[in-house]
């Protein structure tokens, strides 16, 4: 029955079958969509049958260059559809508007939905958020839960000195927490653009010695590729930091164009890793960092099988992980170039649902 047919003659009929028929239509709109929208500010995918099933991820967007606001959307679709995960997505809200606007960095509603949350995934770039929005990510990371980092994450907040959550902040000067939470939960924090950006791509190279690591099933040597740089980092990354991934300065911007020359690949620079956080709560959680990660290197499908791995890595489902785990991508996706200024503008959270 189309959603439309339950209407017809709906005048005439008892408030209770009126209710009925209401009821029937949303969930109806629901199975067509695969998409609730809990609010206007925020997307819910949920999860059904699969490894993931009654576990839930919260993917915090909100950058102004990587188009974070299209490329977390498509992961949620795909850890979703094709493996149980429920998902919510978190987006920079204009609050006059209501439209997705990166530009706003001090945003993002909806961060309540980190207290159910098995996972979070950040991919936001210098935000200052308000304390209340602020505080349930500070909880979450109290809280000895997993976290996975995307591209900008390692810069994720930017927030002022002398106010309440400022030793997140990419230039903490905290002692007991220097350089924020990119450095003390992902590993790094903002250094540099180690390949050029916008001219030279990064190829992802496996470090010989853990080419069996669960993150890496499925996948070969070099077949991990994106348009965006290699960001630099400070070697060795701190802790039990275990990079997984090196990434080779492309020459071009293309697959095929050969590595670069020279410095810039003598060593070549983490571009994944693994390591643990121990909160202040004394919980420990597990963490995983790429620089990868714009809506572009989404394109990829080895990359894309890093992310969902790592997902089952994170979050305790390491002995599922298979080779064949499907990563195809879930509708028309067609991600925006990474600029900044160049996200669509106009478009509510409602738009990246289909």
């Amino acid at each position: 029955m189309h959603k439309s047919t339950i209407a017809i003659g709906m005048c005439g009929i008892s408030p209770r079958i009126r209710r009925l028929a209401c009821v029937m239509s949303a969930l109806l709109a629901m199975s067509v969509s695969g998409t609730v929208r809990a609010d206007e500010s925020w997307l819910k995918f949920p999860g059904g049958e699969g490894p993931g099933k009654g576990k839930h991820i919260v993917l915090v967007g909100g950058d102004e260059e990587y188009r974070s606001e299209e490329s977390l959307p498509q992961l949620a679709k795909i850890l979703s559809r094709h493996h149980g995960f429920d998902c919510t997505v978190l987006f920079a809200i204009d609050p006059q508007t209501g439209e997705i606007n990166p530009d706003v960095n001090n945003n993002i509603p909806g961060t309540e939905a980190l207290k159910s949350a098995d996972l979070m995934i950040i991919a936001t770039r210098f935000r200052n958020l308000p304390d209340e929005q602020m505080q349930h990510i500070v909880e979450y990371l109290e809280s000895g839960r997993p976290v996975m980092g995307l591209r900008t994450a390692t810069h994720a907040f930017n927030i002022p000195a002398g106010t309440k959550f400022s030793q997140y902040s990419w230039n903490s000067s905290d002692k007991a927490y220097e350089q924020g939470f990119g450095r003390q939960v992902l590993g790094e924090t903002w250094i540099s653009h180690h390949g050029n950006h916008g001219s030279q791509s990064t190829r992802g190279i496996l470090v010989k010695d853990q080419a069996k690591h669960p993150v890496l099933t499925g996948i070969k040597d070099g077949e991990i590729w994106g348009p965006t740089d290699v960001y630099g980092v400070r070697l060795p990354l701190p802790g039990d930091s275990k990079p997984l991934v090196l990434g080779q300065v492309v020459q071009g911007m293309k697959p095929t164009d050969p590595p670069v020359e020279g410095a810039q690949n003598q060593p070549m620079m983490p571009i994944v890793w693994t390591k643990s956080y121990t909160s202040s709560s004394g919980k420990t959680a597990r963490v995983f960092t790429t620089t990868m990660g714009s809506s572009t290197d989404l394109e990829n499908g080895p990359l894309r099988r890093l992310l969902v791995n790592a997902v089952y890595w994170s979050v305790g489902l390491e002995d599922k992980i298979t080779d064949h785990l499907k990563t195809d991508l879930v509708g028309d996706y067609q991600p925006s170039p990474f600029n900044f200024g160049g996200y669509v503008k106009g478009r509510k959270p409602e738009f990246y649902g289909k």
